[in-house]
């Protein structure tokens, strides 16, 4: 039988499709739901696979001045002072080298590139398609320009393939060369390996001086999963992947029908 936290001390959050609603932003619910329950003392912390130039414009909406895990984990940022506290890079001959055997397993791939740093960019080779629209993105005319320069992570994706299949598949076929995960619809993630959202959070939780055992983590992806297994409650939004609502403590409503708002109000009544 789950027991929960005695007491909270950190709301953890992923973004897309969990706080963010299909137009990226969050609803006024939301955020007075997020706010109680900092006042109540369990702050927000964001925990995402968009690189920091992804979000920079929503921390400055969000009014979010504390630290933030970008980059499936790669990245710890302190918004408040516009500083990198941790970031992880992706060795660039080794991304090469995975890819290449990704597609020896399962044909030709589609790659983007999130580049290192707070101003970095994220590059996509031609026949990538991003799958969120709305994040900046420039597009290089082959794939050696994606090696330019250091990099945080590479997105790939197949013009058949499932993003489970895929997802298998590179595991599979990467090995230690890199860490693999769902992050996403169409996105599919080689990151350095043995970072993901789980160690970032760590990191953030030691910067904070937060005990994660009193942590409640929302999410809805696979990629959620590493970020779970450290918390001490985990919620999985409506209409999650599988994996991560078997490893969920409960289900809550979908992002578009305040599903983090729901359990915050409960927890923090």
């Amino acid at each position: 039988m789950f027991t929960p936290p005695a007491a909270y001390t950190l709301v953890a959050t992923d973004l897309d499709g969990t706080l963010l609603r299909s137009d990226d932003t969050v609803s006024g619910r939301s955020r007075a739901a997020l706010a109680r329950a900092a006042s109540a003392g369990a702050p927000h912390l964001i925990v995402t696979g968009r690189p920091v130039p992804g979000i920079r414009t929503l921390l400055a909406d969000l009014g979010y001045d504390g630290v933030v895990v970008c980059g499936q984990g790669a990245q710890v940022y302190d918004a408040g002072s516009a500083r990198m506290l941790r970031s992880a890079t992706l060795d660039r001959d080794l991304a090469d080298v995975a890819l290449g055997k990704i597609e020896a397993e399962v044909g030709q791939l589609f790659a983007a590139v999130d580049q290192d740093g707070p101003d970095g960019r994220t590059l996509t080779e031609p026949g990538y398609r991003m799958p969120h629209p709305s994040l900046p993105a420039q597009r290089s005319a082959s794939r050696a320009e994606l090696w330019a320069a250091p990099l945080i992570k590479v997105l790939i994706r197949h013009p058949e393939l499932t993003d489970d299949e895929l997802a298998a598949a590179a595991r599979g076929a990467v090995g230690d060369l890199a860490s693999v995960t769902m992050a996403g619809p169409g996105t599919v993630e080689l990151a350095p390996f043995g970072v993901d959202k789980g160690t970032g959070i760590a990191l953030a939780a030691e910067a904070l001086g937060r005990d994660l055992a009193g942590a409640v983590a929302f999410g809805d992806m696979p990629n959620d999963l590493p970020m779970f297994r450290r918390v001490g409650h985990r919620v999985a939004m409506a209409g999650a992947h599988p994996e991560l609502r078997a490893a969920a403590d409960e289900i809550t409503l979908s992002n578009e029908d305040d599903g983090v708002a729901v359990v915050l109000e409960r927890l923090f009544s």
